[in-house]
């Protein structure tokens, strides 16, 4: 059991996500919606469709060949037509065979008659001398070969016109998918004018529409450190995750396959990011965080040191309401509208939201509201804030990771950036230094081997008048 449990844990390491999707078009959101309303309209659907495979309406409809809704190549569209010609060729033949063999049979059975009578009479009258059988055959054989000829020439005829036709059906096939690929073609450009007049940034622009990938670049997921194997409980649901870089806001550095019935907290463990390490390095790494999504702070108190990071803002929507619904109305209607109201007034004004607070160690993603598409806040370490999008929503597959304990399963990551030392120019580098007056830039990298050599003798320094910090990467 142990063995085959190993075995299992090992193929899920490295397992492939089956692909597919909707296409995924920048700038779209979904309404609001849910785990459990996504479940419930999913059943719905399948429970429509067995109602509409089993109405007699279906049953007594005929039935849709696939070769006919099949697009064919013009070589495959000559080769049908060939074989069909062939086939009546060799039916035309067959059919002229057997009148053929008919005629000679009667021709026989009439020389045979013919041959009785003639020799009764040369029995009953004395022959005259002259040579009537012989010319009799003759003629005979001259008729059968006129015939003939005028057999095979209907022949011939009959199979030009039979080529003739199915050329003309050959010539309307092509022509007719000639049109429906202009339609297509049409269509299509018709749907990229009409994405390009759109308001998309100009930073998206090369990502105006991508594929659903639930793969990365290597198509293989890694799951690591899965050390138990944790059975998927049915129905689930697999929610698609993009974390955002908290300086390059349009970077993605980031993307999880998560469980409905998982916690954000999970979620959050996984996110990797720079700050997190250099504050780490400094000792002053502080676990609390929390997300917002919709209106509602999800705090992350599992750390008895852990901060309550939503409270202070709480605090100020209480005592400055007027100064939080400017902040409110600037940032869904943006500055130019915001201008443009001030000019000739609103009608409607807006309400700010009944922001909420709740514990994310206590909340599932199947708990809460949320829009797919729709851009929402992860802030951790003070005020280091990323962009997290709920990108897609589908039910499990067969094919999918069948092993709780493996999600979230991170199927993209950024490749960081690093700086190679300046000296060496081999090295990774792992010190950068500020207005250092013996090194050649400024910020200069520096290897730990090549900053010792410089800037040290016998593990003291040899002069001070710089800033020097630890390097990770970019």
């Amino acid at each position: 059991m142990e063995a085959n449990r190993t075995n299992t844990v090992e193929e899920e390491a490295n397992c492939s996500i089956p692909k597919g999707g909707p296409i995924y078009i920048s700038n779209l959101i979904s309404p609001l919606t849910s785990v459990p309303e996504f479940q419930n309209s999913v059943l719905r659907q399948l429970q429509e469709l067995e109602a509409e495979l089993d109405s007699p309406q279906l049953a007594e409809s005929e039935d849709i060949c696939v070769d006919d809704l099949k697009i064919l190549k013009e070589e495959e569209l000559v080769e049908m037509a060939l074989k069909e010609a062939f086939k009546e060729d060799e039916h035309v033949e067959n059919a002229s065979e057997g009148l053929e063999n008919g005629s000679n049979s009667g021709y026989h059975t009439r020389s045979r008659k013919e041959h009785a009578v003639e020799n009764a009479s040369t029995s009953i009258e004395p022959s005259n001398g002259c040579p009537s059988t012989d010319l009799d055959g003759a003629a005979t054989d001259r008729k059968n070969g006129s015939k003939k000829q005028k057999r095979r020439r209907m022949n011939d005829r009959h199979l030009e016109d039979a080529y003739i036709k199915k050329v003309d059906e050959l010539a309307k096939i092509k022509q007719k998918q000639d049109e429906d690929k202009a339609t297509a073609k049409l269509h299509a450009l018709n749907a990229i004018s009409k994405i390009s007049e759109g308001s998309i940034p100009s930073s998206d622009k090369i990502e105006r529409m991508k594929s659903l990938r639930f793969t990365s670049s290597s198509g293989k997921a890694k799951s690591a450190d899965v050390k138990e194997h944790i059975p998927v409980l049915y129905p689930e649901t697999i929610l698609c995750v993009e974390v955002y870089h908290n300086i390059r806001k349009w970077s993605k550095v980031q993307e999880f396959l998560v469980l409905g019935r998982q916690t954000l907290t999970e979620i959050k463990d996984k996110i990797c990011c720079l700050t997190d390490q250099v504050m780490q390095k400094a000792g002053r790494y502080d676990p609390s965080g929390y997300f917002l999504i919709e209106d509602i702070f999800f705090n992350d108190l599992r750390d008895p040191c852990a901060v309550d990071y939503s409270e202070p803002i709480f605090d100020w929507l209480r005592n400055s309401p007027d100064d939080a619904m400017k902040k409110w109305e600037s940032i869904i209607t943006g500055e130019l509208q915001q201008k443009q109201r001030s000019v000739l007034g609103s009608v409607t004004p807006s309400r700010l939201p009944h922001f909420k607070a709740a514990d994310m160690h206590k909340t599932r993603f199947c708990d809460f509201r949320f829009q797919l598409g729709a851009r929402y806040l992860y802030c951790h370490q003070g005020d280091c804030k990323h962009t997290i999008v709920i990108r897609d929503m589908r039910s499990i597959y067969p094919d999918d990771v069948q092993n709780r304990a493996a999600y979230p399963i991170m199927i993209f990551q950024l490749k960081p950036r690093v700086q190679k030392c300046s000296v060496c120019k081999i090295t990774r580098a792992s010190k950068v230094t500020l207005d250092d007056k013996w090194a050649r830039e400024n910020p200069c990298y520096f290897c730990d081997y090549c900053y010792s050599l410089l800037h040290s003798k016998d593990e003291s320094p040899l002069y001070g008048e710089f800033s020097v910090f630890d390097y990770l990467h970019e």
